[in-house]
């Protein structure tokens, strides 16, 4: 039949019609097995996919469970390389040993361990693979990528150079253990700066206070803008020998000399302790690397935030010049502020609270408060070096005198460890980033060159400026002193960390090596010289700490003395810093009282107008206890009243004043004295003994200590 026949029958032929599903039967087993067939393969389809889900989940868990046990094993390594730090700085003080410090311990069992992880372990991720983005214009500090359906977060961790492109690191342990910078800042930097402002030793850091803001500040300024312009130049040679492979602007040199101007002479001031070298050198090391440090992350903020107008924003603008000293200005007197204002706080919360008969919370909430100033001035765009560090001192001025005598004990000795630790572990981490840092860029000329800049502005910084506070001090900064501060600028964990913050171009990789480099020559070197250094400068040791510099004409002068203890007393006085003594006054009849137990009560000190405030804010103790409570590191300072001429039984003070011994005694026959002459005197040792003598004292001022 052909096929239009069913369709159109002819004549004489019978056609049945067959049903349409009857013409599926002879086709039901090929169906059949098609649809048998198909639903096999998409079941065994979907079994694959789950096996490979699965497979997938599997794999994905161990390498969280391996990552994991690599975050382990790098933070053991980091704490073994603190033990053995630890005992082996026991065995040098045991033998006495000091041409190494133990940040130099440190640092060499970081290189050793950075060689072990460099070279000694194997590459373990080899499934990096680079991406082209080339339609965006910048870099995103997080990126969602699409994998089969799956979606995958990652997080910017830098700018590679296209010629290392290859070489990114395939080592997953290498990578752990290069931490990200603000560990450096939030985490180990604020115990070391708060140890340093709460440990401060007040006496001898005051009396020198005016030379220390000079050093801190002014030479910190000068010793930043010789470094920047030196190192421009030595830009400008690596350009014209071909040794630069990419920008680097005056602002970058200006940059490394504001980190590199942050002096760390921890090495130096572990020996001037250990051997009791002279107390005013230790003071004026110790209270320039203090301040100088919040000055030099102040100095690169400023620097990095000057931003001239036009096309060029490399060239000089006056207009972002000033702009930037105020930010200067702004930063670090807002940190100093919310620094201040914190500690104060947390000595009215303790001081109007009970919290002392619970000395665990009471330690919890100083150690909390403290810790909080650092992050909190970050947080508000301020600098928490600067914040953390003044917190330190006034809460050692104030917070100190309202705890427990535990507590006490604890937040000193708790800070103390914390500083230990801290600072052993970044100079552990400074050997460990030589071998472990993935962005090292090398230039022998840039290098030679840092050393030299930095000796020329060490020497700019200290020479000029001691000439001219000499010229009004009567304790003269010596030649010896003079060679040993310039000796003894050391670089430390200040300068790594903020040249760690930022290395993603070429000019912050480079000036992070050559820190590095710097930090090395200048611990092992210079810190191990230190010992024949005081020798040859004939700088005494075994001084007690308490003990005043011998007398000589150059402190003052006294006529007709009325012994040794009150010559010591003025000579004390005439010691001290002209700026603190304005200050000392106003402190003690007012702040102390209002912050503290100790100081007279407020109703003496206040007009008697404000006498319900008085009584609310005077403490208890102040009125139950016949003498103020005062703090184990005193000031040490008399005020411009104790300075007399005295004739017979009248006495004439400093400002002119006069008076009776007759008309100021007492019931039971004694002189009465203020509160402050009282406190003054107590400080001094002087309190229990009386004149030994009635006849002409004059003490002639020869001017005021910078």
């Amino acid at each position: 039949m052909e096929p239009g026949d069913a369709a159109h029958p002819g004549p004489g032929r019978v056609v049945r019609e067959v049903p349409p599903r009857l013409l599926l039967l002879p086709l039901l087993p090929l169906l059949l097995g098609r649809g048998l067939r198909a639903g096999a393969s998409a079941s065994s389809s979907g079994a694959a996919a789950e096996d490979s889900s699965a497979m997938e989940e599997l794999a994905t868990e161990k390498e969280a469970e391996e990552s994991h046990r690599q975050d382990s094993v790098s933070l053991l390594t980091f704490i073994l390389l603190l033990t053995l730090t630890i005992l082996t700085i026991w065995l040098f003080k045991h033998r006495r040993v000091r041409f190494l410090h133990e940040t130099g311990l440190a640092m060499i069992y970081g290189l050793i361990v950075g060689v072990i992880l460099r070279y000694g372990t194997p590459a373990t991720s080899g499934r990096d693979k680079s991406l082209s983005c080339t339609q965006e214009d910048r870099a995103f500090s997080t990126l969602l990528v699409n994998v089969s359906g799956k979606f995958f977060e990652y997080t910017l961790k830098g700018e590679i150079s296209p010629g290392k492109i290859n070489s990114v690191e395939q080592n997953d342990m290498l990578r752990k253990v290069t931490f990200d910078p603000e560990v450096f800042f939030n985490i180990l930097l604020p115990p070391i700066i708060f140890h340093a402002g709460y440990s401060l030793k007040k006496r001898h850091f005051f009396r020198n206070l005016g030379s220390i803001l000079a050093y801190a500040f002014l030479g910190t300024a000068v010793s930043c803008f010789i470094i920047g312009n030196l190192m421009y130049g030595v830009v400008k040679l690596m350009k014209i020998v071909g040794q630069l492979s990419d920008k680097f602007y005056y602002t970058d040199c200006l940059f490394f000399g504001a980190i590199i101007s942050a002096t760390d002479p921890v090495t130096v001031l572990a020996i001037f302790n250990e051997l009791h070298a002279d107390v005013d050198l230790y003071a004026l090391l110790f209270g320039e690397s203090v301040l100088n440090d919040a000055v030099a992350i102040v100095l690169s903020s400023s620097i990095v935030a000057y931003q001239p107008a036009g096309l060029n924003t490399h060239a000089f603008d006056a207009a972002a010049f000033f702009k930037s000293v105020g930010i200067f200005l702004g930063i670090f007197s807002g940190s100093f502020t919310m620094g201040a204002v914190t500690g104060v706080v947390t000595a009215l919360v303790t001081k109007f609270t009970k919290l002392h008969c619970f000395p665990l919370l009471e330690t919890a909430l100083f150690f909390l408060m403290s810790w909080s100033t650092f992050l909190l001035a970050e947080a508000c765009g301020f600098t928490g070096v600067v914040a953390v560090l003044f917190c330190g001192i006034t809460q050692a001025h104030y917070t100190y005198n309202n705890l427990s005598v535990e507590s006490r004990s604890r937040t000193k000795q708790l800070f103390e460890v914390l500083h230990f630790l801290a600072e052993n572990f970044i100079f552990s981490y400074m050997g460990l980033a030589l071998f472990t840092f993935q962005k090292h860029v090398f230039s022998p000329i840039f290098i030679i060159g840092a050393f030299v800049a930095i000796f020329l502005g060490r020497a700019a910084h200290i020479y000029p400026l001691s000439f001219f506070l000499n010229l009004g001090r009567r304790h003269k900064i010596g030649w010896n002193f003079q060679h040993m501060m310039m000796f003894s600028g050391l670089r430390g964990a200040m300068a790594f960390a903020l040249a760690i913050r930022d290395t993603a171009s070429y000019a912050r990789q480079m000036m992070f090596t050559t820190t590095l480099l710097i930090v090395f020559f200048t611990v092992w070197i210079i810190g191990g010289g230190t010992t024949p250094m005081l020798s040859w400068l004939n700088i005494r040791v075994g001084v007690d700490p308490d003990q005043d510099p011998p007398p000589n004409n150059d402190s003052f002068q006294v006529l007709q003395g009325d012994g040794p203890d009150s010559a010591g007393g003025n000579r004390t006085k005439q010691e001290s810093a002209w700026i603190f003594r304005l200050w000392y006054s106003f402190d003690h009849n007012y702040l102390k009282p209002i912050l503290t137990h100790s100081g007279p009560p407020l109703t003496t000190t206040l007009p008697a107008w404000c006498g319900l405030l008085a009584r609310c804010l005077t403490s208890p103790q102040v009125y139950d206890n016949q003498e103020p409570l005062r703090e184990e590191d005193s000031d040490f300072i008399l005020t411009e009243g104790d300075l007399t001429l005295t004739y017979g039984d009248s006495t004439v003070t400093a400002n002119g004043s006069s008076g009776s011994h007759a008309t100021s005694t007492s019931l039971e026959g004694r002189r009465t004295k203020s509160n402050s002459e009282e406190v003054l005197e107590r400080d001094l040792g002087m309190g229990d003994q009386k004149a030994s003598s009635r006849g002409t004292r004059l003490v002639f001022p020869m001017g005021d200590n910078a």
